[in-house]
């Protein structure tokens, strides 16, 4: 794909700008680091076009302050004070689930992301958002929590033009089948492998 250039042209009767402001639907999965990082990054770059941006995350706890959110939510603030960019909304989808299990029981977790993927599917149907970040939604989808059926319906007939990015390890194939593009990051090393913590500026 030399210069950004297509390796083939599909017969579907569009035009080149209507091919090229197609919405998509992204997926960033694999063990690797860096799935969230990058959606995060394309939010950031949506934000710079004009982009309404509203970011899901449903694994996090709800008491963790990510640093991508502070700069998107200033950046969001920006836009407010000056009209710079886009409107911002970060939404932490759950009742503070981590990976500690530490507040509240499975089904208030499981009732929490059922309660967050209704809100998206209505601001998908209302055309609320330009770029939609759903971010850890693999990990609902795989414990149960979220029907796959209802996820993949309703991503693949959203109106409009809405892009949506889904994070998180071992998406269902329903979801990448219907992507328009999928990137498994796969991790070859990692600091943590040999006994390095988490670091400021690089983990959050």
């Amino acid at each position: 794909m030399p210069q950004g250039q297509p390796a083939t042209i599909p017969d579907d009767r569009l035009t080149t700008r209507q091919r090229r402001n197609r919405p998509l639907l992204l997926v960033h999965t694999g063990d690797g680091k860096g799935k969230s990082t990058a959606a995060f990054g394309l939010a950031l770059r949506g934000w710079n076009q004009g982009f309404r941006i509203g970011v899901f995350q449903f694994v996090k706890s709800a008491k963790w302050r990510i640093g991508e959110q502070t700069v998107l939510e200033r950046l969001g603030a920006l836009h407010t004070e000056t009209g710079e960019g886009g409107p911002v909304e970060w939404h932490k989808m759950g009742s503070g689930w981590s990976w500690t299990r530490k507040a509240g029981s499975e089904e208030d977790h499981a009732a929490a992301a059922v309660e967050g993927w209704a809100e998206i599917k209505r601001r998908l149907a209302a055309e609320t958002h330009d770029l939609y970040v759903l971010d850890e939604f693999t990990y609902p989808i795989n414990w149960g929590w979220v029907d796959i059926d209802d996820v993949t319906e309703t991503l693949a007939h959203r109106p409009g033009h809405q892009h949506v990015v889904v994070t998180g390890r071992r998406a269902d194939p329903r979801l990448s089948g219907i992507a328009d593009l999928v990137t498994e990051m796969g991790k070859v090393k990692h600091p943590m492998d040999a006994g390095q913590k988490g670091q400021r500026g690089i983990e959050w």
